[in-house]
């Protein structure tokens, strides 16, 4: 099988016309952020907002004409939006000018309504945090597997478009496989499906995507991925209160939201950002998780407060929220996270590993107790005051 290429894409796409102008989308300049590894092909069409639905078409030529070229496996093509009068550039991953983001959204939110967006998902629940290096992928992970130890089907999407990092915490490697090329089977390990643009793109090559193109992959991986039923799927959201988050908070029915924090004041302040905006898009927040809440010595058994502790279950106390528990700041759980052998499978008896299965159960109780009362949630409506 001949390996694919930007131009042989490129040439593909020149004989996709726009309706209106009955000029090709290359020649428009509406391809950007083109990507292609081992024989899977990701770009954006850049479209006028007000035309989202009515391009719909045009994307699925755009993703069948691809998907004919010798050695294409699967074709993920999104729409996204921009300003009149501009024009996004051509080539692998390149910035495209500044699009309209709130316009984006309103076109994708069109696009993406010719399906239900999670089909037999019974509760999605987001793992947040307002700023990075507080450990939400490794929470997120554990906590995944702590779920499945329940006997519950889980899957994981790993939300962080620039910085994806479930397919090595998960110790997955290889590409999803496609039966039509619209539609992606997860790759899965430990009984966890995953999605993730980690199996995509290598890990070193960056993801210089625009906020309506990242919206618009993270709409594509919830609904054209073959998650199947589950049980509970757990987002690994990226850091902070950006695009990606309103994405999920105003197109997805999220059951909830885990938020992740270390116990230093600087940190908790972030994440008390991050709760607050769950709550003013009417997303339930279940509860605060206190990681790296302390070190244990373990030649001397000495305990040290490194980053302060008990900060995260003071504000839990003070904004009325769940104090979900506490993990240690401990080289076993980076060892095994880094080796793709997270804590709670491979040593699941460690008190770190039973911490975290503590908070699975409590994120259950809480997910499936909203479920009973009155099933999922609609997707909320954002209000700007």
């Amino acid at each position: 099988m001949s390996g694919v290429t930007e131009a042989s894409i490129f040439a593909a796409l020149k004989g996709i016309v726009e309706p209106k102008s009955q000029q090709d989308v290359v020649t428009l300049g509406m391809i950007s952020g083109l990507i292609v590894k081992d024989g899977n092909v990701g770009f954006a069409i850049e479209v006028d907002p007000k035309e989202g639905a009515a391009m719909e078409p045009l994307r699925k030529a755009a993703e069948q004409a691809v998907h004919a070229l010798d050695g294409v496996i699967s074709v993920t093509a999104v729409l996204t939006a921009e300003r009149a009068g501009q024009n996004a550039g051509q080539g692998g991953g390149g910035a495209a000018p500044a699009p309209n983001q709130a316009q984006g959204s309103q076109a994708q939110g069109q696009a993406g309504g010719q399906r239900a967006m999670v089909p037999g998902v019974r509760a999605i629940v987001a793992v947040a945090s307002g700023k990075g290096g507080v450990g939400k992928s490794t929470t997120t992970t554990n906590l995944a597997l702590g779920l499945a130890q329940l006997g519950l089907k889980v899957g994981v999407l790993d939300a962080d478009i620039y910085g994806p990092s479930q397919p090595r915490m998960l110790g997955i490697s290889g590409r999803p496989t496609s039966p039509d090329g619209k539609i992606l089977n997860p790759m899965e390990n430990y009984g966890i499906k995953c999605m993730s643009m980690g199996f995509l793109v290598a890990e070193d090559t960056p993801m210089i995507w625009r906020g309506p193109m990242v919206q618009s992959a993270l709409q594509q991986m919830l609904r054209d991925v073959e998650w199947g039923e589950l049980d509970i799927l757990v987002v690994d959201m990226p850091p902070g209160t950006g695009d990606a988050q309103l994405t999920m908070a105003q197109q997805v029915p999220l059951t909830g939201a885990v938020i992740v924090s270390t116990p230093q004041d600087i940190a908790l302040l972030d994440a008390r950002k991050g709760l607050n905006m769950f709550r003013k898009v009417d997303v339930p927040v279940l509860g605060i998780v206190e990681n790296m809440s302390m070190f244990v010595c373990p030649n001397c058994g000495h305990e040290s407060h490194i980053f302060s502790h008990g900060g995260a279950k003071r504000e839990a106390d003070k904004l009325g929220m769940e104090f979900l528990g506490e993990v240690p700041l401990d080289i076993e759980i980076r060892e095994t996270s880094d080796e793709g052998r997270p804590i709670v499978v491979s040593n699941p008896d460690a008190p770190h590993a039973k911490a975290y299965s503590a908070i699975a159960q409590r994120v259950w109780d809480k997910v499936s107790t909203q479920i009973d009362a009155g099933g999922a949630r609609q997707a909320p409506k954002i209000v700007m005051q």
